[in-house]
């Protein structure tokens, strides 16, 4: 099983840019997905969160400006970030809990994508 993060990149500030995260190999299929950040010498923070359901909730930083969203059919997930600020420079992952096997879940088990990172000039 893998996690494929892409779309990060240099952007200034109030401008936009779309994460996105694949999940591939024996992926049956994936409960919740999160987006986490992790910023130069700052610990790993939660973004945004969605369930297998499409519940979301976001951290208080981003309220308003992310939008998380996720395709259960194509095993991905995206968020959209609008309104970017410097403090949004940071280095993007993707998680998901995923039920490992191809026609049930042998097991359950978190993986992380590789980071993306996202630069906000100002």
């Amino acid at each position: 099983v893998q996690l494929q993060a892409s779309g990060g990149g240099l952007v200034q500030t109030g401008g936009s840019l779309r994460l996105s995260c694949a999940a591939s190999g024996s992926v049956y299929s994936a409960n919740n997905m999160a987006w986490y950040r992790q910023a130069p010498g700052k610990q790993r923070e939660t973004v945004a969160r969605i369930t297998h359901e499409g519940n979301t909730d976001y951290a208080d930083s981003v309220q308003g400006r992310f939008t998380i969203a996720r395709d259960n059919a194509k095993k991905t997930m995206w968020m959209q970030m609008n309104n970017l600020k410097p403090e949004d420079t940071a280095v993007y992952y993707c998680n998901a809990d995923v039920g490992v096997g191809n026609s049930y879940a042998n097991s359950w088990r978190s993986y992380w994508g590789q980071g993306t990172l996202v630069t906000v000039s100002s």
